[in-house]
């Protein structure tokens, strides 16, 4: 499947740092995952069972904030998120990560305020397209609908 868009990763060297404290200030527990099914931020796809998995805090917008100076205030804000507890390759994707789910397609701006979201059926083209109509937005967060959790990000191409 083409895709218009590049879903992101959380960057390796921000994966480093979060294997040693994540963005709350709490050493990583890895754990092992049974069950298998856990959203990886770290490669975009989901656990298999017996793979070695970390929930850390991330914090997404103050990440992207750093690297351009943005000044985000009070839409600052970090939440949980599976990663690999050891070094992983990143993604090998045919298409857009965490499909068939309905989704949240926050806008930001290019100073870090909520421009708006969306519900969609499905994050993909049309979605990013549609975001990316209005010129005041940089980037787009994609969330999960359930529990609210940051998935990927992508930018302005």
């Amino acid at each position: 499947m083409t895709t218009t868009y590049t879903a992101r990763p959380i960057d390796q060297s921000v994966l480093k740092e979060l294997r040693t404290a994540d963005d709350a200030g709490r050493p990583m527990a890895p754990v092992v995952d049974d069950e298998g099914g856990a959203p990886l931020r770290c490669c975009l796809r989901r656990s298999e069972p017996g793979e070695r998995i970390a929930l850390v805090s991330y914090a997404p917008l103050r990440r992207w904030a750093a690297e351009t100076g943005a000044e985000p205030g009070a839409y600052d804000e970090q939440g949980p998120v599976f990663v690999h507890a050891d070094e992983c390759p990143g993604p090998d994707l045919d298409g857009y990560p965490f499909p068939d789910a309905h989704r949240t397609v926050r806008r930001y701006s290019a100073d870090g305020r909520i421009l708006g979201g969306e519900l969609v059926d499905a994050a993909g083209d049309e979605a990013f397209r549609k975001a990316f109509t209005d010129p005041a937005v940089a980037l787009v967060h994609v969330r999960a609908v359930e529990y609210g959790c940051f998935l990927y990000e992508v930018r302005r191409p």
